[in-house]
């Protein structure tokens, strides 16, 4: 029988990037009936979508990849310190291949709905191309940053010329030669493109509303030698990104702010600013993040260094945040973006000063003057974390919408269930601590959780995990909880879920989105719930309806 033609799965993954790819791993490997679907052509998840110019990790590569086969670890060679788009899909493509995963995808099928069928503990999923799948479990692997958003602008369809949101960056190639293009946003994706393209094409132009704080990437190659020792020191690499508190290399200095003198602060922020990847923030005091008088002389230290790189000095203190710290959002790293802003053919235009008034034929007009382009770049970002969740009609028992559960801001437990959708796992989902960790090592985490509890229910003949209600409250209180001591609850950003082209994130609410307790507590807290035998959730052991048995190596 042919994928296509199959009704029902024991597991629907439901998303084939970096987490849908490691969870059908686990389901299969255990002898599960499982399948993955994606709204895609192929795999990649946000690897296959960003294709924009200057696209690329954050995180070092060789801490981004699986941990899971030391076989890959030995074969697979990281090129660069912070790989590129082109090449982390063509590692997503390896890895699916190595361990004969694509047959168990199924691509340009988009879930339109997921509904609980409480009288045989299913879910009945309604699919793009007209099926209907059932299965035991859904395990949403959709995504943070997967539901991009477009600017709320009268006009948006009237302009000739190309333009798009950069996550749907056309596959083919976009001739920018000699073009005038339009970035609108100086968001983490701005910030990557911008560097990139402001050598390529005759003109830049980039609109501006609130500025954000960024740091070097200093990116670099990797050899063979040093990728050699990369492979033999990779037990220590992991080692590392399991204590620290963001899943990196780069660990906080244990130092008090105050207990070290302003000279000895500058070297050390000297020194980070210099090396390559996030030891600016991650490896900075800790004051930083929850000291107001420490984030603002942190702060004024980064504006120092945008006024050394910066020739125009109007134009560097327009790039200067003035509505939040260093380092209270997630920090976009950057390659020759402040100094893009030096060349000629680029010009800053500030929307707070002279709004976007509607995208024209030609181009862009604002409040002062009209402009014209060849190409409109929307860099916009997304309805992070929740949107995507928002976009598949979810509902649960009683027939609850899991939008309208989460309209106000999301409530789960672990950030991995929701109350009132039985059997409906998120290795990634809000209130996790995924989106503040370096994400695959999130990843891996969420997705062996998830996995070991649904062994625990093959093992016991349960066919319903659902967590209490009270248990869902306490998670909930305890995540909203720690915002209080973070200046991150102050931020218009993702992490508080701040988005003004999203109806209910607009500035004045706060979404508790994620967990700022860090990875070592986090995976202390979900390890010791399953070690405890889940006694915050509640199984129900109904009839097996149609569900396939179990390989013996999960019952084990």
């Amino acid at each position: 029988m042919t994928e296509e033609a199959r009704t029902h799965y024991e597991a629907i993954v439901v998303g084939a990037g970096v987490a849908g790819i490691y969870q059908i791993k686990r389901l299969v490997e255990l002898g599960i009936d499982a399948t993955v679907l994606d709204s895609a052509a192929d795999l990649g998840g946000t690897w296959y979508w960003n294709r924009y110019p200057g696209c690329r990790f954050d995180s070092e590569s060789y801490t981004y990849g699986y941990s899971f086969s030391r076989e890959l670890l030995d074969e697979w060679h990281w090129k660069e310190r912070f790989s590129s788009q082109p090449e982390n899909l063509r590692y997503l493509n390896y890895v699916a291949d190595k361990f004969d995963l694509r047959r168990h995808m199924q691509f340009n099928c988009a879930v339109e709905s997921a509904h609980f069928d409480e009288a045989n503990d299913l879910w009945r999923l309604n699919i793009s191309d007209g099926r209907e799948l059932t299965c035991r479990f859904v395990v949403l692997a959709i995504g943070l940053l997967s539901a991009p958003t477009m600017p709320r602008l009268p006009g948006l369809d009237r302009f000739k010329g190309r333009s798009f949101h950069t996550y749907y960056w056309p596959h083919e190639p976009v001739e920018i030669k000699g073009k005038k293009v339009a970035v609108i946003g100086t968001g983490a994706t701005a910030i990557q493109i911008i560097g990139e393209i402001a050598d390529k094409v005759d003109e830049l132009t980039v609109f501006q509303r609130r500025p954000n704080w960024s740091a070097p990437l200093n990116n670099s190659p990797i050899s063979e030698k040093e990728m050699a020792d990369i492979r033999a020191r990779y037990d220590e690499i992991f080692a590392a990104c399991a204590r620290t508190p963001g899943g990196f290399e780069h660990e906080p200095d244990r130092r008090g702010f105050y207990e070290v003198s302003r000279e000895d602060r500058l070297k050390l922020w000297d020194k980070l600013y210099d090396e390559p990847g996030f030891g600016i923030w991650l490896a900075n005091f800790r004051e930083i993040f929850m000291d107001e008088a420490a984030n603002a002389e942190f702060s004024e230290y980064i504006a120092d260094r945008i006024r050394r790189r910066v020739k125009d000095p109007e134009v560097a203190e327009t790039l200067i945040p003035r509505d939040h710290g260093f380092g209270i959002q997630r920090v976009p790293l950057e390659t020759n973006y402040l100094e893009a802003y030096n060349r000629h053919n680029v010009h800053l235009v500030d929307i707070s000063k002279t709004p976007i008034e509607e995208i024209t034929e030609k181009g862009i007009r604002t409040s002062a003057r009209d402009y014209e382009f060849d190409i409109i770049v929307y860099a916009t970002g997304f309805d992070a974390i929740t949107g995507a969740y928002d976009r598949i009609d979810i509902r649960g028992i009683g027939g609850e919408r899991l939008f309208d559960k989460w309209r106000d801001g999301p409530s789960t437990f672990l950030g991995m269930l929701a109350q009132g959708f039985p059997n409906l796992l998120m290795p990634t989902g809000p209130q996790s601590a995924s989106a503040t960790t370096n994400f695959p090592r999130g990843i891996e985490t969420g997705v062996n959780w998830c996995t070991e509890l649904m062994r625990y229910m093959w093992s016991r003949g349960a066919t319903r995990a659902d967590p209490t209600r009270a248990a869902e409250e306490r998670w909930t209180a305890h995540v909203t909880k720690m915002y209080e001591i973070m200046l991150m609850r102050k931020a218009r950003g993702w992490f508080t879920g701040y988005n003004s082209n999203v109806d209910g994130h607009e500035a004045g609410k706060v979404r508790y989105f994620v967990y700022n307790g860090g990875t070592p507590k986090y995976v202390g807290i979900i390890n010791d719930v399953a070690a405890k035998g889940y006694q915050e959730i509640e199984f129900s052991f109904g009839a097996r309806a149609k569900a396939p048995p179990v390989a013996a190596s999960a019952r084990a």
